[in-house]
């Protein structure tokens, strides 16, 4: 049996915490002796341990050079499953906060061209993002809709310091963002980042289809629908020298665990990359939210806790 692997935490000091937009508030995460914080940078999400059973991720909003904090921004949803309304209703500024990460599934490539698209609190791994392109003179747009302009975080620092670059639609004024000015013809120069509800990722991948092979980047807050074969399937652990059964109402990582073999993991939903694994053998039917179409195509790794196998048989470098 392997011992289960830990992912190394860490405790910082919840050093302030304000609403910056309607149902929106930064927190700043600090160490209380002073150290520096993990080094990040643009795209980079941690998450935070805030029970034993409730880990939820989130994306950095600050600045990737001031290694004094952590910031990031977090939405409130009173419907959702009980992070946002643990971090608005229960943490206080002198609290300690578990923190795991940073990791980056959504970096910032380079580009002549960038072309933002933020929905909500999508802003939030947008805007640090928007400084780096400014900073390094690159053409650059930011799309950004919401709500209501109450709703949308960052909007005075974001028009002040960017004016015209930034183009701010609010719902109640000017109706869902019109993408088609903007996508319907191709770029190859143009990197598309997106950030947002899934109708507004899904718009925007509509849009993109016909855009060259790796131009698009977005990020889920969510899983994204998928679809498939959900039919039994067998996963050799290679390293482990055992072969288990994947019924079709389990996923991968779930009988993984049960079998007594470490595998780290956090989202249980595709969003996050903790529980990313090598695949020898075998062709994995992918439902992750993360990995590009060239990375899915290449189905030399696979998010175990959502995927499955495009066939009767996987061998997993576990």
């Amino acid at each position: 049996m392997t011992a289960r692997r830990v992912e190394p935490e860490l405790d910082l000091l919840l050093a302030h915490k304000e609403e910056v937009a309607a149902g929106v508030v930064v927190m700043s995460l600090r160490h209380r002796d002073g150290d520096d914080v993990p080094a990040w940078e643009p795209g980079a999400h941690v998450d935070l341990v805030l029970r034993p059973d409730l880990v939820r991720q989130y994306s950095l909003c600050g600045d990737p050079a001031d290694r004094s904090e952590l910031r990031l921004a977090v939405l409130h949803e009173p419907n959702g499953r009980g992070g946002s309304g643990h971090v608005h209703d229960r943490l206080r500024a002198g609290d300690e906060v578990r923190v795991r990460g940073p990791r980056n599934h959504f970096a910032l490539v380079e580009a002549k061209r960038y072309l933002f698209v933020a929905g909500g609190i999508g802003i939030t791994p947008i805007l640090p993002m928007v400084a780096a392109a400014d900073a390094l003179g690159a053409d650059w747009r930011l799309l950004y809709g919401g709500r209501t302009r109450a709703s949308m975080a960052f909007l005075d620092h974001l028009t002040r310091e960017y004016g015209e670059r930034v183009d701010v639609r609010p719902q109640d004024e000017t109706g869902l963002l019109d993408l088609d000015p903007l996508l319907a013809e191709p770029d190859p120069d143009t990197a598309v980042y997106c950030c947002g509800p899934e109708s507004l990722l899904a718009a925007v991948e509509q849009r993109c289809a016909h855009w060259p092979s790796g131009a698009l980047h977005v990020e889920r807050f969510a899983p994204k629908p998928e679809s498939g074969d959900v039919g039994p399937f067998e996963v050799e652990l290679a390293r482990s020298g055992r072969t288990l059964l994947v019924p079709p109402d389990r996923p991968i990582l779930d009988v993984v665990e049960d079998a007594g073999v470490g595998v780290l993991w956090s989202c249980r939903e595709g969003t996050c990359g903790t529980c990313e694994t090598v695949v020898l053998d075998g062709v994995p039917d992918h439902r992750d939210s993360l990995l590009t179409e060239a990375e899915r195509e290449a189905g030399d790794t696979m998010m175990i806790c959502v995927s499955r196998a495009r066939g009767t048989r996987l061998v997993l470098d576990l």
